[in-house]
């Protein structure tokens, strides 16, 4: 048993040793990347600017309270949420593993016979114990590169729950404002629906004493007509659009209960995106592919590995106690037994195998370096398109406010007119066609507006932070 500890210290002080790792050891990347925004570049005190939009947390950016209990219950409700978590939990386990194999494998085992032979009325007993070591030392760093591999899949699966928590708050926030900006277009065309009803009966009371003619109330009611079929579209819209978000909350479809409606929305004094270097380390699908690339580099590293021996050492020892009697008599023994020993294997030819694992390797790490410079240009143009977004729909909902009034004072004029008798009532009603039609784009581009906001946030890396 004392030769049988000293092996066992033997193999414990070589499994920390480690010899050399064979394959290349990771370094970043060397990415050309662009050293300002495309829509920043005549702008300098906008590129000056470290700080980021995306720096700030969701619960600071979207600061209506109902829609930030909405992505509060999505983050913990949501599917695709727990589904990421779960990954997240296999990865830690199969690192586990994986881990586990850097260190000595030690079992035990116990045995007990006994009986009685009736010839010589004689009984025994016998107790075996029996402890099992082994250890493959990893002189070529093959289980140490196998290590790093799934070290570097367990920190890429923590970066897709991040994405996935990104993407969900950027996907409640924008079907919410969505949803807002329906309820903003339902609520013009019921307003306009009570205001083409009473120019309806006014009409018609101008006919009754003979000022306006019949043509005038079959116009007005076209207009009244045109208003009233679009109430259903928007009522089913909006019914569908609450079972968008009900089914990102992880729950069944449901009514969703609205905040601060669509013109109480707080927009931000300014969204600077901060420095382009920054980006790729904000981003998670960018540090999800790194983590990915860091993982294919490393098995390079086992595939080389594969070629050069690898040696286990093993050993074993326990003890055997017994006792028997003949006729009258009793006997006991003790015995103590211990091994060691060490297993070579050395591939020979395997058929080009080896060589194929190797070239694979190789390929798969090729192709995650490109899939991370990809994740790299394509980070740059959704910040380009969201920047982008977001300073047109602002231009477009400024200039479309400007034209809905002038199209009031339009209206209000052309109905001085008819009443005054200088005009026609097919100039007010075209008026109000076109001041309806003007009140629902200005709600689209406010719908807009928000949504680009939410784009931005969401391209800029913002949105995981806990």
């Amino acid at each position: 048993m004392k030769k049988f500890r000293k092996l066992i210290s033997i193999i414990l002080v070589t499994s920390f040793s480690g010899g050399c790792m064979v394959g290349p050891n990771y370094h970043k990347p060397a990415v050309q990347t662009p050293a300002a925004y495309r829509e920043l570049k005549e702008s300098p005190q906008a590129q000056a600017q470290e700080a980021s939009y995306a720096d700030l947390p969701w619960w600071q950016v979207f600061q209506d309270p109902q829609l930030q209990d909405l992505i509060r219950t999505a983050l913990k409700q949501n599917y695709d949420m727990q589904l990421a978590t779960e990954r997240i939990k296999a990865e830690r386990a199969q690192l586990a593993i994986t881990r586990s194999y850097l260190f000595p494998q030690a079992q035990g085992s116990g045995n007990f016979t006994g009986g009685k032979e009736q010839s010589f009325q004689s009984k025994s007993n016998f107790f075996a114990l029996t402890a099992d070591a082994a250890f493959q030392l990893d002189l070529f760093g093959k289980l140490r590169r196998e290590t790093e591999a799934a070290r570097a899949q367990l920190l890429a699966t923590e970066d897709a729950q991040r994405t996935v928590m990104l993407t969900l708050v950027s996907d409640v926030a924008s079907d919410y404002f969505t949803l807002l900006e329906l309820d903003l277009q339902l609520q013009i065309t019921r307003d306009t629906v009570k205001t083409q009803q009473d120019s309806v009966k006014l009409t018609s009371f101008r006919v009754d004493h003979g000022v306006a003619t019949r043509l005038d109330v079959l116009q007005a009611q076209q207009v009244l007509d045109t208003a009233n079929a679009q109430i259903p579209d928007l009522e089913r819209l909006i019914g569908q659009e609450e079972n968008a978000i009900s089914i990102l909350i992880g729950a069944y479809p449901q009514g969703v209960q609205r905040g601060r409606p669509l013109l109480e929305q707080p927009l931000p004094p300014e969204v600077p995106p901060g420095l382009p270097s920054a980006l790729l380390e904000r981003r998670p699908d960018i540090r999800q592919a790194e983590q990915v690339l860091i993982a294919a580099n490393a098995e390079i590293g086992v595939a080389k590995a594969s070629f050069f021996p690898q040696i286990s050492l093993t050993g074993s020892g326990g003890g055997a106690f017994g006792r028997s009697s003949v006729f009258t008599g009793l006997m006991s023994s003790q015995t103590g037994i211990w091994s060691y020993g060490a297993h070579v294997t050395q591939p020979i030819f395997t058929g080009g195998a080896l060589r194929g694992n190797l070239h694979l390797a190789e390929s798969q790490h090729e192709q995650a370096l490109i899939a991370y410079k990809q994740a790299i240009q394509h980070a740059f143009g959704d910040v380009s398109d969201a920047l982008i977004g977001y300073q047109k729909f602002h231009e477009v909902r400024v200039r479309q406010e400007e034209a809905v009034k002038d199209l009031e004072q339009t209206v209000r004029l052309s109905i001085l007119r008819y009443e005054g008798g200088t005009a026609t009532y097919l100039e007010v009603l075209d008026g109000q066609r076109s001041l309806f039609a003007a009140e629902l784009t200005l709600a689209q581009a406010r719908g807009n507006e928000y949504q680009s906001l939410v784009q931005l946030y969401r391209a800029l890396g913002g949105g995981w932070q806990t």
